[in-house]
């Protein structure tokens, strides 16, 4: 038996730096696709999932998080004062159950890896999920959920996968595949940003993790990767062997939002399929 996943980890505390100026003084998290942030699109696709249990993994500057899941009095008493029922249900629809939201700060910023190590105590010997909320995935069931049902199957560790052309295998970590069932691989090797030539496949890895607890021992050498920084897909990388992992190749969409162009397509998608706004926005287009 496989011990369900209830526990999400998303480490938000990167500074947003290809964003400047705009994310100065606003967490890159908190930039809207149409109507919500990139932070609201996450945690919902993880409440769909079944994940009832958050944890944010901060830095400085990071508090407007915390408050868009919070109430915002004023905001909710002007708008039941103007008979704005509509949105007053809006402002409130990221209230969570309390207490199934909490915030850890990561003081210094020392990579993925170590992000993750410093949500350890909500971990607490559980298997739990991360998701980066930069990559907003568009699809049906969400990506975690997909993940989820195949965690059920076979247990042990997941990451989600996507087929790259073998120019961009630098920008991923990626996987060594083994034996292949349906849209799930076996993952035989991992390798933090391979250069193309060196790359042992195209099946590059996405934001999104199912990871058994015992990564955290591994996390907790602090060993320095690539780019002089505590990776993550090193500690993954140590479990092969030790635990069952696998790779989904989920379906969906991938938006990165981490840049300019990925975040403006985004954009573009969520509006053309939007009934209020998809002939407008042709129109406007059409323009330029």
């Amino acid at each position: 038996m496989t011990k369900p996943i209830k526990k999400i980890v998303f480490p938000v505390a990167g500074l947003g730096t290809r964003f400047l100026p705009a994310t100065k003084a606003i967490p890159k998290e908190m930039l809207p696709v149409l109507d919500k942030p990139l932070i609201q699109y996450a945690v919902e696709e993880a409440l769909e999932a079944g994940i009832d249990q958050i944890m944010l993994v901060t830095g400085r500057n990071k508090q407007v998080m915390e408050d868009h899941f919070d109430h915002a009095y004023e905001l909710e008493k002007i708008l039941q004062e103007k008979g704005k029922a509509e949105a007053l249900e809006i402002s409130r629809s990221m209230l969570l159950p309390e207490g199934s939201i909490s915030y850890v700060r990561q003081m210094r910023p020392r990579g993925l890896g170590h992000a993750i190590w410093c949500a350890r105590h909500f971990v607490n010997g559980d298997p739990f999920a991360v998701s980066l909320p930069d990559d907003l995935i568009k699809g049906k069931p969400g990506t975690l959920k997909q993940m989820i049902e195949a965690y059920n199957e076979v247990g042990g560790n997941f990451v989600a996968t996507m087929d790259v052309a073998r120019e961009d295998t630098s920008k991923y970590g990626v996987i060594t595949p083994g034996a292949r069932n349906g849209n799930m691989i076996e993952v035989k090797g991992l390798v933090e940003k391979p250069h193309p030539e060196d790359a042992p496949s195209t099946e590059a890895v996405v934001g999104r993790y199912i990871l058994q607890p015992e990564v955290m021992d591994h996390l907790a050498a602090k060993e320095i990767g690539a780019g002089g920084e505590i990776q993550l897909t090193d500690a993954m990388a140590k479990l092969i062997g030790e635990q069952p992992f696998h790779a989904l190749n989920f379906e969906g969409t991938r938006f990165d939002c981490g840049s300019k162009i990925g975040w403006l397509t985004a954009n573009i998608a969520m509006a053309s399929e939007d009934p209020s706004l998809a002939a407008r926005l042709k129109e406007a287009i059409g323009q330029l």
